[in-house]
């Protein structure tokens, strides 16, 4: 045992509390150190909570941590074996243990491995449970929380004011850094939609105007006189056509409707007068054959042929 007579410091193989059957011990930083230790400390003018720095020499790798019971036998120690693998320590290898005095911490900064832990309903408030079982926390360290029989990983990024800090009774800020497995989501995949909408318009009037122009009014129609129906040229062509050598307009626009008398409803836009019985026709030489046309469907259909009756009888 070296040290002064105001300081504790030895050395002590070091084993995971699990091979004393402590296992509970893991979810905190608490020591278990043999009954020698604690009639040295005793004799020495320290600060309680005893607090304690842990060094792997071998490696230059420090960490902090509280004591629980001096059971353990002597020239061994047992520590969580989250500390061990802090500080690069195998079962039996030596390490050194030293008391020490730590001020009380303001503000710790961590940082979870996985996003994971993030995703628990209220990570501030397990994690103030959890550290209730710590003494300490050293910046650089990776403290383990365990939670719904999973184990999270932290690392201790900052503390204030100084890199170990004594977390006992003290009211402390804690603040947390993005995981080390989040990744920011990519600028470019919030600009592909855009890009694709101009695509789809074109694609949505291409069909459009593959569509073919409705037109109305397009079908055949029947008279009722039995005769055939002559088709009728638009308005546009109509109003183009010129009057002939003779100066008159062709055989179409020569004949115009008659006046009609008010109040009676005729059919069919060339009919006559009723005072009129006989009908004039005239056949040019060219609508011979249209004549002799009509002639056979006048054979074929014919209308009110039925017999006639008087109301007098």
């Amino acid at each position: 045992m070296n040290g002064d007579g105001s300081s504790f410091e030895q050395c002590y193989r070091c084993y995971p509390v699990t091979f004393i059957d402590k296992a509970h011990l893991e979810k905190g930083d608490k020591i278990i150190m043999p009954p020698s230790a604690l009639d040295r400390l005793a004799s020495l003018h320290i600060e309680y909570p005893m607090l304690f720095q842990l060094s792997n020499v071998s490696v230059e790798k420090t960490s902090h941590c509280g004591v629980l019971e001096f059971s353990a036998d002597e020239g061994l120690v047992y520590l969580p074996y989250w500390m061990m693998q802090n500080m690069s320590l195998q079962e039996g290898d030596v390490m050194q243990v030293k008391n020490i005095s730590l001020v009380k911490g303001t503000y710790i900064k961590l940082q979870p491995h996985t996003q994971d832990f993030l995703d628990i309903s209220n990570p501030k408030a397990i994690l103030e449970t959890t550290l209730r079982s710590y003494s300490c926390l050293t910046t650089g360290d990776t403290i383990m929380v365990p939670y719904n029989n999973k184990q999270y990983y932290i690392n201790v990024v900052e503390a204030k004011p100084s890199s170990a800090v004594s977390i006992i009774e003290t009211d402390c800020e804690v603040d947390f850094a993005p995981p080390l497995d989040y990744k920011e989501p990519e600028k470019l995949q919030k600009l592909t939609p855009s890009n694709k909408r101009p695509l789809e318009v074109k694609e949505e009037e291409e069909p459009a105007s593959k569509v073919p122009k409705f037109t109305p009014f397009t079908g055949s129609g029947k008279r009722l006189d039995g005769k055939a129906q002559t088709q009728t040229e638009p308005e546009d062509t109509k109003q183009q056509e010129k009057p002939t050598e003779n100066g008159k307009y062709d055989e179409k626009l020569s004949v115009t409707t008659p006046r009609q008398r008010s109040g009676k409803l005729v059919f069919g836009s060339n009919s006559k007068p009723l005072a009129a019985k006989e009908t004039v026709k005239v056949v040019a030489p060219k609508n011979i054959e249209q004549e002799s046309s009509t002639k056979s469907d006048e054979a074929k259909f014919q209308v009110f042929t039925g017999k006639k009756y008087s109301l007098n009888g």
